[in-house]
């Protein structure tokens, strides 16, 4: 009698389980425990707000945000540059700095040497750049940071947009480069590096 009870209630408890639903027990010990193959943990958990939510298309944008910060890109390290690069810049990144550079999508896309349909198509679907155009764009990025650190350590940041006047910038022709824009130069590593090198060499009084 007693096998036959203790027989139908460990049954009861594994078509419990299988529904998903909790089933008290009681041990020797005389205390109730209660089997719902850890959903009520799961329902713990969610209560506490611990559940992982899914990546959004806002939360993509907020890391993408924190990961190119032009100051921070510029006074970061060679190694985390290279780690950035090679983890691919979120394609959405290019649609902040057009807005914050305040200089037409297409302006952009020639002057990194972008393939327009191939990054349009990469921000449409929240994808990442492939690490020879995120290596460009965190050139860009770069070249934006030394700007801002270059005016706040002038001590006259008050209303100065970094980003804007980049934009400006890239497209004066300049006689240290014969004529040419620095903006011709920016769609390889090398040539990034002779404009940045081009912005110290004329830091005094080049912001007014």
């Amino acid at each position: 009698m007693v096998k036959r009870a203790a027989a139908a209630e460990k049954h009861a408890r594994v078509r419990a389980r299988s529904a998903g639903k909790a089933v008290a027990t009681k041990p020797a010990s005389g205390k109730a425990i209660v089997a719902d193959g850890g959903k009520s943990a799961t329902r713990k958990r969610e209560a506490a707000g611990g559940k992982r939510q899914p990546a959004t298309g806002a939360k993509i944008r907020t890391v993408a945000l924190k990961k190119i910060a032009p100051a921070a890109l510029y006074r970061a390290t060679g190694i985390e540059r290279v780690q950035m690069i090679r983890d691919g810049v979120p394609a959405i990144v290019l649609e902040q700095i057009v807005r914050k550079m305040d200089i037409p999508k297409e302006r952009l896309y020639t002057t990194l040497r972008l393939p327009r349909s191939t990054v349009d198509r990469k921000i449409r679907n929240n994808g990442t750049l492939s690490a020879e155009h995120s290596e460009r764009v965190i050139g860009l990025e770069r070249i934006i940071g030394q700007v801002e650190v270059m005016v706040a350590q002038s001590g006259n940041p008050q209303g100065f947009e970094a980003e804007r006047w980049v934009g400006e910038w890239l497209d004066r022709p300049l006689p240290a480069l014969g004529g040419a824009k620095p903006a011709d130069f920016m769609d390889t590593m090398e040539g990034q590096e002779l404009v940045a090198r081009l912005l110290a060499q004329s830091q005094s009084g080049a912001y007014a």
